[in-house]
């Protein structure tokens, strides 16, 4: 959610929506993946854990500094949207979002109290795949246009400095939390 404000913030209602076509797919593949057995191989094993851990903490990281780092002037200005972002930024956010550590944990941990080990695996999986993803899509895209409304307030120079160190801060703490998590 934070990148679609930090997007709808920065580059306007396009862009974001764009990224929301992105992020709620690749939340889809994180979730299937784990429903069929990515979550019993991270449980089973420390290096697998602790490989996909980094991975993720790294992509975090990395994703902060680039949005800290960014037009960290101060100075506001209208930024458009490069052309053709949305055929770059849509494969981006799904493989993003697809291998990311943090959704992956959730699912290992909150996912399994949803499943009736009584009815039938497979239709169950799916309703929950199609629900998530759904709710994802629809609230990623509410966050999407409430920000590009108030986007005019954050071009105020002051307003858009501050706006981009905490677009930054936020995923460099998840990385590093992420890192420093204990299984």
């Amino acid at each position: 959610m934070t990148a679609i404000v930090g997007y709808a913030l920065g580059s306007g209602r396009r862009t974001a929506l764009a990224s929301v076509a992105g992020i709620a797919p690749g939340d889809g593949v994180a979730m299937i993946s784990s429903l069929t057995g990515a979550g019993v191989l991270l449980a089973a094993s420390a290096l697998a854990f602790g490989l996909l851990k980094a991975a993720g903490g790294a992509v975090s990281g990395w994703d902060g500094d680039t949005r800290a780092v960014q037009g960290g002037t101060g100075r506001a200005r209208r930024r458009q949207p490069k052309r053709g972002f949305a055929a770059r930024g849509v494969p981006w956010q799904f493989r993003r979002r697809g291998a990311a550590s943090q959704d992956n944990r959730v699912y290992v941990a909150f996912v399994p109290q949803f499943i009736d080990a009584h009815e039938n695996y497979a239709a169950q999986a799916a309703l929950l795949t199609a629900t998530f993803c759904g709710v994802v899509a629809a609230s990623d895209t509410a966050w999407a246009l409430a920000a590009s409304f108030a986007r005019a307030f954050f071009l105020l120079p002051c307003a858009a400095l501050w706006s981009k160190r905490a677009s930054g801060a936020t995923p460099i703490a998840a990385g590093v939390a992420t890192a420093a998590a204990r299984r």
